[in-house]
């Protein structure tokens, strides 16, 4: 066969290898996160607990788990960047959130702090591992490709995490079935399965993604260095005033997405809506968000990440007028299909975006405060819906408190030059 030309594959296997972890973690995402423990935990585990008290110890256990990355995330990506490990904290983390994904079911009834406790654990795992697996996308593509690469690892999450999502209901609604007892015992199972699929679709990145050796430091050395080197960036971040712009806006936008994804379900129940359909419309949004996530990657390829994260925003501000002013199920199935076409978008455009405009040899650190800010951000929502909710005694109140979020978020996008920014990350 000599003389024939062999095409090179549009993916690579790091890429493939890389955005495949997506699709593993995203099942803790959806069932876990978004789905499942919110309704396990308000009807199981917080069974005597009033509509406003379950919520707000949701809200308070998401906050927790959030401020411990806020805390962790910098620090420890300053870290890995001196000593080459960004794939080994990675590990570590994943890890930690399989294991007590995998506990949750034997909590016990009526047990809600327990269980608060340990899905904060977890919740720790899955976001400190996302923390480094974001700052890895610099080493397994080319800069040209971050968009498009960005957004296959998010439609890859979708998918993956919305077909073991998918089985899953299907367990609940029919869990004879699957030779269960009852729903509840299929929620619990699905939790087992969550860490299941986690851990295999963990692999590909353990084989197949490569990472440079550091600096040849020891632990204790590497430990100062890194935080030397965190201070060091905390200057950098304020001098390379494109980077300090974009971080001031994402912290403001996705506070209100990831609070819109946290409560989401919680709130369809504070309106009465059954537990069942709120789930269904989850699905929805999942399968959704796959093709569109792939549809924003080119969009931000052709367009610039700028354009369709602007979208996405106005789409969210119209979400959140809506849903203070919804009804009936049918338009909370109608809205969870308006967020899929977006929520994968936004989130992919915006790690794209970011990459562009810091130093690839300090990605571990830069994301590390990049995360820090979408995890802070994740600290104050949540508690202000639910405290909110709380107050005022209507949920609905508490939803419109994000418009502030979306809008100036959105503002201060508009003064990040992109161009300007990568210029500046590459003379560091």
């Amino acid at each position: 066969m000599s003389g024939q030309q062999h095409r090179k594959p549009y993916f690579t296997r790091q890429e493939w290898s890389w955005a495949f972890y997506d699709w593993g973690n995203s099942a803790y995402a959806l069932t876990i996160m978004a789905g499942f423990f919110p309704v396990f935990f308000k009807e199981y585990w917080g069974a005597g607990l009033s509509a406003s008290e379950s919520t707000f110890h949701l809200g308070v256990a998401n906050s927790i788990a959030s401020l411990v990355i806020v805390l962790l995330a910098p620090v420890l990506g300053a870290i890995a960047d001196c000593m080459g490990k960004r794939k080994s904290f990675l590990l570590c983390f994943a890890f930690l959130g399989i294991v007590m994904t995998a506990m949750l079911p034997m909590v016990e009834q009526g047990n809600w702090w327990l269980a608060a406790a340990v899905y904060v654990v977890a919740s720790i795992g899955f976001s400190g591992s996302v923390s480094f697996y974001d700052s890895l996308i610099v080493l397994v593509t080319q800069p040209s490709r971050l968009d498009l690469i960005s957004a296959v690892g998010y439609a890859l999450g979708y998918l993956g995490g919305g077909l073991l999502f998918s089985i899953n209901v299907w367990m609940t609604l029919s869990p004879h079935t699957f030779g269960l007892a009852d729903a509840s015992e299929a929620i619990r199972v699905s939790f087992v399965t969550v860490a299941l699929w986690w851990a295999i679709f963990l692999l590909p990145l353990v084989f197949f993604v490569k990472e440079k050796d550091g600096h040849g430091k020891s632990v204790g050395a590497s430990v100062s260095a890194g935080l030397q080197q965190l201070r060091d960036t905390f200057h950098e971040v304020r001098r390379l005033r494109q980077v300090f712009i974009f971080l001031c806006a994402y912290w403001l936008y996705i506070d209100g997405v990831d609070t819109i994804v946290r409560m989401a379900v919680d709130y369809g129940m504070a309106l009465g809506f059954p537990s069942n359909s709120l789930i269904v419309a989850l699905l929805i949004t999942q399968f959704v968000g796959f093709p569109s996530a792939i549809a924003f990657g080119y969009l931000g390829k052709r367009h610039g990440p700028k354009t369709g994260i602007y979208i996405a925003i106005a789409v969210y501000i119209a979400v959140v007028f809506w849903a203070s002013r919804m009804e009936e199920v049918i338009e909370f199935y109608a809205m969870a299909i308006v967020i899929g076409l977006v929520q994968g978008g936004i989130q992919s455009l915006s790690r794209s975006l970011y990459a562009r405009i810091v130093p690839v040899e300090k990605s571990g650190e830069f994301f590390g405060f990049y995360n820090m800010l979408g995890k802070f951000a994740a600290v104050l929502g949540p508690v202000m819906v639910g405290w909110v909710s709380v107050v005022t005694g209507d949920p609905r109140q508490s939803m419109l408190s994000l418009l502030f979020l979306f809008v100036l978020g959105g503002w201060l996008l508009t003064k990040v030059d992109v161009e300007k920014g990568s210029i500046a990350a590459r003379a560091l």
